[in-house]
C-alpha cells in the first residue's frame, strides 16, 4: 500500500509530496466537500487510535457517522483514502513551513529551523509519526526501496528553497543546490528512519545544534571565502 501512498508515481505523473507541496504554495483549502472532509477527519482519528494495518473502511464509516456506501463513494479502496489523507497531512505541514521560515533572518537560520521542524511536525504528527513508530514496515520500505523516488521528491524541494536563497543573494552562487540539499534530506531522513540513541530528536535545542554544526556549513563549502 505505502508504494501507492509515497512512492514512485506513475510516469508522468507528481508523486504524493509533489502534489502535497503544490498544494501549500497554492493554497489549496480543505476538501469543500464536508461530508468527504468529515471522512477524511474520521479516518484521521481511526487510524491514529488503531492504526492503518488493523482499521477497515467499516471503522471508518462508523466512526464518521456514515454508512460503509457512503465512504466508499467518495473513496474507491482503502488505499486511496489513505493516499488523500496522508497528502493532507503534508500539505499541513508544508503550509507551517512555509509560514515559519518567513520570519528567520538569514539563510542558515532557515536551515536550522527546516531541520527542527521537519523533524518535530513528522515525528509528532499522529498519523505519520505512529505509522513510523508502530507500523514501520509499511513507511521505511517504501522509503529505501522506491528507487529514491520519495527521497527526490523531499530533495527537489529542499533544492528550491536552497536556490531562491542564490537568488536573494543570500547563499553562494556556485554552492550546488541539488548536492547541499541530497546531503541534507539524507541526513534528515536517517533520522526519521532509524532514531539516534545518542541524539535526543525530541530535543529542538539539540538538533539545532545539530544542524548549525553539520548542514549550515554546506553553504559555505571549503575553499569558499566567509
Amino acid at each position: 500500500m505505502w508504494e501507492v501512498v509515497l512512492g514512485a508515481p506513475p510516469s508522468g505523473h507528481e508523486s504524493l509530496l509533489e502534489r502535497a507541496y503544490i498544494d501549500a504554495v497554492e493554497r489549496v483549502e480543505d476538501d469543500v466537500d464536508e461530508m468527504r472532509a468529515g471522512i477524511l477527519d474520521a479516518a484521521y482519528e481511526q487510524f491514529c487510535r488503531t492504526g492503518i494495518q488493523r482499521s477497515t473502511m467499516e471503522d471508518v464509516a462508523r466512526r464518521a457517522g456514515v454508512s460503509r456506501i457512503t465512504v466508499y463513494r467518495r473513496f474507491a479502496t482503502k488505499d486511496a483514502l489513505v493516499e488523500h489523507l496522508v497528502r493532507r497531512e503534508f500539505r499541513r505541514y508544508f503550509e507551517q513551513f512555509l509560514v515559519e521560515i518567513e520570519h528567520a533572518d538569514t539563510a542558515a537560520d532557515r536551515v536550522v529551523l527546516g531541520f527542527v521542524s521537519s523533524l518535530r511536525a513528522i515525528r509528532g504528527n499522529p498519523l505519520i509519526g505512529g505509522i513510523m513508530e508502530t507500523e514501520p514496515d509499511f513507511l521505511v520500505p517504501s522509503m529505501i526501496s522506491d528507487g529514491g523516488q520519495t527521497l527526490a521528491t523531499v530533495r527537489q524541494f529542499v533544492a528550491g528553497q536552497l536556490r531562491r536563497e542564490q537568488g536573494a543573494g543570500n547563499v553562494r552562487s556556485d554552492v550546488d543546490a541539488d548536492l547541499v540539499a541530497e546531503m541534507m534530506v539524507r541526513v534528515s531522513a536517517s533520522f526519521l528512519a532509524f532514531p539516534s540513541h545518542l541524539i535526543d530528536l525530541d530535543d529542538d535545542e539539540e538538533l539545532a545544534g545539530v544542524a548549525r554544526q553539520f548542514l549550515v556549513p554546506m553553504l559555505n563549502p571549503p575553499g569558499n571565502p566567509q
